[in-house]
């Protein structure tokens, strides 16, 4: 299911990573298999809603046959009981591809297939080889769609002792993401300057070292249903 371009400049990626401790690869995988993921996550992905209001609360899955069985006031008061805590917060569609892999939700689908590739040879040694990090050894992953009123507030993704060593979101949008939309990935200087920041992309592979500050911006009211995107880590354990 994921076929990396095979006409990227892999030594000039590397040394931008090697650089900055980010970038944003574009046209990272062929039409093909960016256009069958694409597929997946728009047709094929029973959304939950992933949540969380405050640092020191739980994060929240809502499975998607729960989700739907909400009235609509009620799936909007979870966002925006996240976006009101004025500390820590998130709200965003959520399918976790390792939770269902090993729960068995869907088994030998087309997302265990997905799990599976971002496990395969070929994607670990196109990592390692962008990262310079080659005690790689794993990717986990989850598929997310930001709808209108979702965001994912700043935060580092510092868990050294879950292995994480490289920060990953592979975009799938639909059509061209327009500025005023929102939903940009931030990064963040030590005196909360936006220092870069990503636009949702088609077909693109951002990856940034952890741990370092950055958010995901709220989607506007004015977006289209369509910031798909596969996000995860490069793990080393």
């Amino acid at each position: 299911m994921i076929e990396i371009n095979p006409r990227l400049e892999r030594g000039g990626l590397a040394a931008e990573f090697a650089a900055k401790g980010r970038l944003q690869v574009r046209d990272v995988l062929t039409e093909e298999s960016a256009a069958a993921l694409r597929r997946l996550l728009a047709g094929q992905t029973p959304w939950g809603l992933a949540w969380q209001a405050g640092a020191a609360a739980p994060a929240r899955l809502i499975r998607a046959e729960q989700l739907n069985a909400l009235p609509d006031e009620e799936r909007k008061a979870m966002a925006a009981r996240a976006a009101a805590d004025p500390d820590y917060g998130f709200a965003y569609h959520s399918y976790p591809l390792v939770s269902a892999y090993l729960e068995r939700w869907s088994p030998s689908g087309p997302h265990d297939l997905l799990l599976e590739d971002l496990n395969s040879g070929p994607v670990l040694e196109f990592i390692r080889a962008i990262t310079g990090i080659p005690e790689i050894v794993k990717m986990d992953g989850q598929a997310t769609l930001y709808a209108p009123g979702h965001f994912l507030r700043p935060h580092n993704d510092e868990e050294s002792e879950r292995g994480r060593r490289v920060a990953y979101v592979l975009g799938l949008t639909i059509g061209e993401w327009q500025p005023h939309w929102g939903g940009y990935l931030n990064f963040f200087s030590p005196a909360w300057d936006v220092e870069e920041a990503f636009r949702p992309r088609f077909n693109s592979l951002s990856l940034f070292r952890v741990p370092q500050w950055h958010s995901v911006g709220e989607v506007s009211a004015a977006a289209p249903i369509g910031r798909y995107a596969i996000t995860g880590w490069a793990r080393d354990r």
